[in-house]
């Protein structure tokens, strides 16, 4: 195991150098590739002597200081850094090494994905490539040379724009200059033999931008969605930050293997392929969403983390908080608000409120780290977005843009921290947020217990804050927050719709001049991340005539939960639960919206709520409440999904998308039955599919409800697909999730398929990532799933460290199982423990993990 030594926010300290430029040059062969990197650096703490350069597996092959080769006295090669002695207060350093991009499997510095050089340096990557100064906050002026065989690689790629191209016999060369300083974890580097498409954008000042994507041969007809979202992206952060591209050049590379989503990489991002490549026959609905989402992710970077960046890492959540939110207000404003909003929220309850609950809970800013990859997570993505919400919320739009304004003009070109954002904020708006900085420094979900008394025309609401202790064990205060309320009379008529601050641990509002008692409307639109606690004897009622389509949706999955938990207390099925479900099959609405309103309960959500999670019981009952359900409404149900089925439409339009969700979600719901004419109905849609949406839903009812039409599907679907790995994906994605019998066997099968690659994280992913998923048979009492995951953990941490500790998040539950599944998992998490060569990335998470009691 490599040496375990924490990193603590405490012990931040400036760098002692800067380096004001960098001229890189890579020689790139098939064996081997050779970086020559040649850097001004000047001191900037006079009483330091000795340059200390991040490096690792470092094969030095020279060594020059001012133009003369040093001898090896003058230097040290350690394990993890290049020591320079007795440096001046300017010099030029260049170091020349080898390193063996074929041979790297952890996906990190400079790699092949097949046959593409490509890089990913953030955080921490670029140390592996060559020695610098690896940190944030030390920002250069890069210009890169790239040489390479011009068959194999004609397409030779960096960052900034290109300033030169070299004819050199069978090899050629390309200088990229990038005039924008900044950190190494931002450098890239792409070389191959890649398709494309072009296109341009013309900025509000008229500058012309060439665009490019980039991707393997033969894929250049399903680039264009992405091409129609940046251009969309580039458009939207014009009008809603005032904020311009700065290059001549944006381009995007799409490869298979990349641990992440997709790297913002100035002027040169690096996609993940699922995040790029789309058509209507290989990417469903729920692709095209995201491609939208991330494309406009990685280009809002370009001034949120880019032009400005983190001083530390311990501030991810400036550039990753505020760019989540930025991406989901892009994404609700070109489509459906109440959807995006819903889809946001779900996404962080089915993640960081699951992380928020474990022993791997930590602020927004956390403070202290053992591997930095083990903090992308949904806390300081999703959780840190929800932050800016908050601040967007308590400011209001028009204060909120001065503000960001101030933000942009004042730190442009810096790495900051999180006060300085929040200095912004305050400064340009005049309102205090001091009180609101703990949402960066505590960790936990805030809950809100709510209590109302209405005497003599006068509503009295008390509002109680728990707060969670943090990890270890140590008490937290009261946060400050914006609480988003409506008061509704028993007409469904808004009485009142406004924002109250909550900001201590008990207080009371008054609400006087009712006639009546209202019904109360909490934490709108999901106004602050909190888990409400109150009375719900409104909840049917709300269904129907709340106004705020997120509180209705919550009030319909709020009754569902507790239909389905009085269930597994053994009660009979609630019967004003099934009525107000009824209504929700009549009523009209945007599409996607009503898909939404149907959906029950996830089981994670469920489990949330549990003491002792025994996912057998939740099975149990949630499927007894479906069927239940598809009974008493079938006739209803069968005439949604015969409306809207009839039409056969590939389109993308809101309209289209919305028939597809809300007769999938209808079908799903008659899928319950277990039915031979809902197989049927199954079986047909799969074999009239014009869309992948259509077919993958069908795909996965037959999995789930027919053996017979199952294995008829499955072969076709693999025989048409087994070519494109992102559609094996799905096709992986789908066996592992399954709820039928024997699927342990069949996962632990799949990974001999020829289509299966250990070593291309998004295969891992839908195949183990997704088994670790499903609750059913991960969670086996048997405690082979756990064995079988352990195996796997153990074995992908010696290939891809990343991978494995994201596979180790699947052991987060332990402190919440049942007494039975906790020990099989202890067995499990010990064994991957005291495994000798485990990487400190798995170490982290899995001791983390053991320590809760």
């Amino acid at each position: 195991m490599s040496k375990i030594e924490a990193i603590h926010l405490r012990d931040y300290k400036k760098p002692a150098f800067q380096i004001e430029s960098v001229h890189l040059e890579f020689d790139l062969f098939e064996e081997y590739t050779v970086v020559t990197n040649s850097m001004q650096i000047k001191k900037v703490q006079d009483d330091v002597d000795t340059l200390v350069l991040n490096a690792e597996e470092l094969e030095l092959l020279e060594l020059w200081l001012d133009g003369s080769s040093l001898s090896t006295d003058a230097y040290a090669v350690k394990e993890e850094s290049l020591e320079v002695y007795n440096v001046a207060q300017n010099f030029t350093l260049k170091v020349v090494n080898k390193i063996y991009p074929q041979n790297n499997t952890e996906l990190e510095g400079l790699y092949k994905s097949g046959t593409i050089f490509c890089t990913q340096n953030e955080p921490e990557g670029f140390r592996s490539i060559t020695p610098y100064l690896d940190r944030p906050d030390v920002m250069s002026s890069f210009t890169t040379t790239v040489i390479a065989d011009k068959k194999r690689y004609p397409v030779l790629l960096s960052n900034g724009n290109k300033a030169q191209t070299q004819e050199l016999g069978e090899r050629h060369s390309v200088t990229w200059v990038d005039p924008h300083p900044k950190p190494s974890y931002l450098f890239a580097l792409v070389a191959g033999d890649l398709g494309s498409i072009s296109d341009e954008f013309t900025t509000l000042s008229g500058e012309k931008i060439e665009l490019n994507i980039y991707c393997d041969k033969g894929n250049e007809s399903k680039c264009f969605h992405a091409m129609k979202s940046l251009k969309e992206a580039m458009e939207w952060d014009e009008e809603k930050y005032g904020r311009e591209y700065d290059l001549e050049i944006y381009n995007i590379v799409a490869v298979d293997s990349f641990n992440m989503g997709a790297m913002e990489n100035k002027g040169l991002n690096i996609f993940n392929s699922a995040y790029v490549l789309a058509d209507e026959d290989s990417a469903t609905d729920a692709n095209f969403m995201g491609i939208q989402s991330v494309i406009a992710h990685e280009y809002f970077h370009n001034w949120t983390g880019n032009r400005i960046t983190c001083r530390d890492w311990f501030q991810l959540t400036l550039k990753e908080g505020l760019t989540v939110f930025r991406d989901q207000c892009f994404s609700a404003d070109l489509n459906s608000k109440e959807v995006q909003r819903i889809e946001d929220v779900k996404s962080l309850r089915e993640r960081q409120f699951i992380e928020d609950a474990s022993a791997t809970a930590h602020p927004i800013q956390p403070k202290s780290y053992i591997s930095m990859n083990n903090f992308y997570t949904a806390t300081v993505y999703e959780k840190g977005a929800e932050v800016i919400r908050m601040i967007h919320t308590l400011l209001g739009e028009e204060n909120y843009r001065k503000a960001t304004d101030l933000y942009f003009e004042k730190f442009d070109g810096q790495a900051v921290t999180t006060n300085d954002f929040l200095w912004a904020m305050s400064e340009a708006s005049g309102v205090d947020l001091s009180a609101f900085e703990l949402w960066y420094h505590q960790s936990g979900t805030p809950r809100l217990k709510i209590s109302e008394e209405f005497k003599d025309g006068t509503l009295y609401l008390t509002f109680v804050q728990e707060i969670p202790l943090n990890v270890d064990g140590e008490e937290q205060k009261p946060y400050f927050y914006p609480l988003k309320i409506a008061l509704i009379d028993k007409e469904g008529k808004e009485l009142l719709d406004e924002t109250i601050i909550i900001s201590k641990t008990s207080e009371t509002f008054s609400f006087d001049g009712l006639n009546a008692k209202p019904h109360l409307s909490v934490n709108r639109d999901f106004s602050a991340p909190i888990i409400i606690e109150k009375e719900s004897e409104d909840l049917a009622f709300l269904m129907k005539h709340d106004a705020n389509s997120f509180a209705r949706y919550e009030s319909a999955q709020t009754f569902a939960i507790e239909t389905i938990e009085s269930m597994m207390r053994g009660e009979a099925i609630n019967k004003n639960f099934v009525a107000a479900y009824g209504h929700l099959l009549e009523i009209d609405t945007d599409l996607s919206y009503k898909a939404l309103l149907l959906e029950l309960p996830t089981v994670s959500t469920l489990m949330q709520r549990m003491q002792k999670v025994d996912f057998d019981s939740i099975y149990d009952a949630k499927e007894r409440l479906a069927k239940h359900l598809a009974d008493s409404f079938k006739e209803k149900l069968q005439e949604l999904y015969n409306l809207f089925h009839e039409s056969k439409s590939a389109s993308l339009d809101a309209q289209a998308m919305g028939k597809r969700a809300l007769k999938n979600q209808v079908l799903r719901v008659l899928s319950s039955l277990e039915s031979k004419e809902i197989a049927l109905m199954a079986k047909s849609q799969y074999e009239e599919s014009v869309t992948m949406t259509d077919r993958v839903v069908a795909l996965d009812i037959l999995e789930n409800i027919d053996a017979e039409f199952e294995t008829y599907a499955q072969a076709d679907f693999y025989e048409k697909y087994k070519s494109q790995t992102l559609v094996m994906n799905k096709y992986f994605s789908i066996l592992a999730a399954s709820k039928r019998e024997g699927t342990l066997d069949r996962v632990m099968a799949l990974q001999n398929d020829s289509c299966y690659d250990e070593k291309v994280p998004n295969l891992v992913r839908s195949l183990i990532g997704v088994f670790a998923r499903n609750y059913k048979y991960f969670h086996s009492k048997d405690g082979y799933g756990y064995k079988f995951v352990a195996d796997k953990i153990i074995e992908i941490d010696t290939i891809n460290a990343q991978m494995a500790s994201a596979l180790c998040g699947a052991f987060k539950i332990y402190g919440k199982m049942n007494e039975q599944n906790k020990a099989l998992m202890k067995l499990e998490l010990e064994r991957i423990l005291s495994t000798q060569t485990l990487s400190k990335n798995s170490y982290e998470i899995v001791s983390k993990i053991l320590k809760e009691k």
